[in-house]
């Protein structure tokens, strides 16, 4: 590889809406947020297009509402309407970075986003510009993880780069067990097989059918993004054998 020659030329960056708080609770943390926006700028230096999706746990899970006894359709829709506010929080701090950006929302929100049309995407990366992808797939039912994969696919990106609050996937949760095993890769059955929490399973699948990598990583280590797109092996790479 050459030297500051990108490995990747078009990413999918997934973000959980716990990403973007400083104690994975509630709410968002400007500085997180500045964070993110750099990072996403100083790759957008080696002609990186990128996307991104995020989720909106950080304001409401649909899953867990419909468990103590909300309407999961609605439950569901909430959460997408949670990820807006999320993208239009990611959006003002990179335009701040001087990143210049397109939300487009799977349901109509003309008045703050575009809606969501692949072609359109598409135009706006070869243009330079980072497109977030609000409202998950538009469905209920279906993850931002789901969205994510769908949505990488749609836009043909090389891969999806999940940022975490850890360095990678591991057998137990590192946070409650210290001798918690981190994986450095991972086949997409591996994944399924073992359980591990790293996307939900129509998400891995999508990925498994369609040979799209997924990297794991720790978004809250400044810097991190870069070594992925540049091709350094950090966190985990969940891809197909021999891949």
């Amino acid at each position: 590889m050459k030297k500051n020659k990108a490995k990747y030329k078009r990413v999918l960056l997934k973000l959980s809406g716990e990403a973007l708080t400083n104690t994975g609770g509630f709410g968002i943390d400007p500085l997180i947020l500045s964070s993110i926006a750099r990072q996403v700028k100083e790759i957008k230096g080696f002609g990186v297009e990128v996307a991104v999706i995020v989720g909106g746990g950080n304001f409401f899970r649909g899953l867990a509402a419909s468990a103590k006894g909300m309407d999961r359709a609605t439950a569901d829709y909430i959460g997408m309407i949670a990820t807006v506010m999320n993208s239009l929080a990611l959006q003002d701090a990179m335009e701040k970075e001087g990143v210049f950006t397109r939300v487009q929302s799977a349901i109509s929100m003309q008045e703050v986003a575009e809606p969501y049309i692949r072609r359109r995407a598409i135009r706006h990366l070869e243009k330079g510009r980072v497109v977030i992808l609000a409202s998950g797939t538009g469905n209920p039912y279906f993850s931002t993880d789901t969205a994510a994969a769908l949505r990488a696919l749609e836009i043909g990106a090389q891969v999806i780069l999940k940022g975490t609050k850890v360095d990678g996937v591991y057998d137990s949760d590192p946070e409650i067990n210290p001798k918690a095993k981190k994986f450095d890769e991972l086949t997409y059955i591996d994944v399924l097989n073992m359980g591990l929490q790293v996307m939900d399973a129509t998400a891995i699948s999508l990925c498994m059918d369609n040979k799209l990598p997924i990297i794991v990583f720790n978004l809250k280590r400044e810097g991190n993004i870069k070594k992925v797109i540049m091709g350094e092996r950090i966190g985990t790479i969940i891809q197909e054998k021999g891949g």
